[in-house]
């Protein structure tokens, strides 16, 4: 939980994002040495960053050198003064969302290609494993490795800051940002492996940096859209854990159960993005969906042809196979599950999604629908190999057994 705070507090410190990891995880190994023996901390935050710190500083003068690094002795000089104790720490980390936000635009940077900015980022920001970020992106483990070691040397060979952006280079960022913060969500949303469907710490990490952003961007109408998509779809959070911990659907979810509140925070947010611009993004389209669930008291009164529509405007402007299943799954609603059955045999034709375990799930429920209930049990079987997670995997093997 504090591993991004820590880290990005002492990467403004050090301009070295790699090194700043470093340091952060040596804070974490003298934090599980000593807080068994002396106790943990009265704040935890405090002490790692404290101690992240003073490692910084150390390392900084080992560095020093008169023949070639004379020019940071001034600099060392001035760190000599964050030599701080860990109550003097509470004032300072309550800026620290702002360090985090800059870390955030650091791992953006426009020298790295796209897939590794948002690699990066969830490994910094995230704390993801390199294992977790490779399902999120659809890519290979070591790939993905290769990309956040490459990410890493070229932000400490350009010289990268930590600082926010503006003018004309904060929009560059801002969509690179916006994806990297949905992916955090989505992790937390669905969560790619593990014992816990969710992982409700990364939702809401995202949804706070998703307020940060929309303070920093209060005219942007896509900051906006990603903020009401994720508050609506964490309203639901409650009555999508069963007693049990076992995973319920959208449909049979207790719709009382939702945060109503955040619901109508959403969709006064969304109301301002539809209001900025007539030309509808990505993540206010997708918003606009999660909408119509909202607005629906019952699962019964979704208007699902609205959501089918919305969902043909997105991928005209973001043409993706994820989006045609989506689509297909509303069309089986608003229409019939032959139809949307149809949809699906074209994307799994493709081949485009062939390790994505909602495919073969989308497709077991649309042909258990249709009442083939043998080869519906085969996708689902399918699609418990697939995933990861092992809630999921629970969920999709009952449905496999015919329960």
């Amino acid at each position: 939980m504090e591993a991004a705070k820590v880290t990005a507090v002492v990467a403004r410190l050090v301009g070295d994002i790699g090194l700043a990891e470093d340091l952060a995880q040596d804070a974490f190994v003298q934090a599980l040495e000593q807080w068994p023996r002396d106790g943990v901390p009265e704040r935890p935050g405090a002490w790692l960053t404290a101690t992240a710190r003073r490692r910084a500083i150390d390392r900084i003068r080992r560095d020093i050198n008169l023949a070639g690094k004379l020019q940071q002795v001034g600099h060392a000089e001035q760190l000599r003064a964050a030599e701080t104790t860990e109550d003097d720490f509470d004032l300072a980390l309550r800026d620290v969302k702002d360090d985090v936000l800059a870390l955030i635009f650091a791992t953006c940077h426009p020298a790295l290609p796209a897939e590794s900015r948002i690699a990066l980022t969830l490994r910094m920001i995230g704390g993801l494993t390199t294992r977790e970020i490779a399902r999120a992106l659809m890519a290979q483990e070591r790939t993905v490795g290769q990309r956040i070691s490459r990410a890493k040397r070229t932000l400490a060979a350009d010289g990268n800051t930590l600082e926010i952006p503006a003018g004309a280079e904060l929009g560059v960022r801002l969509a690179s940002v916006l994806e990297v913060v949905y992916l955090i969500f989505n992790e937390g949303y669905a969560a790619t492996s593990g014992r816990d469907w969710v992982r409700s710490d990364l939702m809401e990490e995202a949804i706070r940096l998703g307020r940060v952003l929309g303070a920093l961007a209060p005219t942007e109408p896509e900051v906006l859209g990603l903020l009401a998509l994720m508050e609506i779809q964490a309203s639901r959070t409650r009555a999508r854990i069963a007693a049990d911990g076992s995973p319920v659907l959208l449909l049979d979810q207790d719709r009382t159960r939702w945060d109503w509140t955040l619901i109508r925070h959403a969709l006064a947010a969304l109301e301002r993005a539809s209001r900025l611009s007539g030309i509808r993004g990505p993540y206010v389209l997708q918003a606009q969906i999660a909408a119509c669930h909202a607005r629906a008291a019952r699962a019964g009164e979704t208007d699902w042809a609205r959501i089918v529509s919305l969902y043909e405007r997105l991928g005209a402007i973001a043409p993706s196979p994820i989006i045609d299943l989506n689509r297909a799954v509303a069309l089986s609603y608003a229409a019939e599950p032959a139809a949307a059955l149809a949809v699906v045999d074209t994307v799994v034709e493709s081949g485009a999604l062939s390790d994505y375990h909602l495919l073969p799930s989308v497709r077991g429920d649309l042909l258990e629908r249709l009442g083939r209930r043998e080869e519906a049990r085969v996708e689902f079987a399918r699609a418990a190999q697939l995933t990861q997670n092992e809630a999921e995997q629970a969920l999709l093997r009952r449905r496999a057994s015919g329960r």
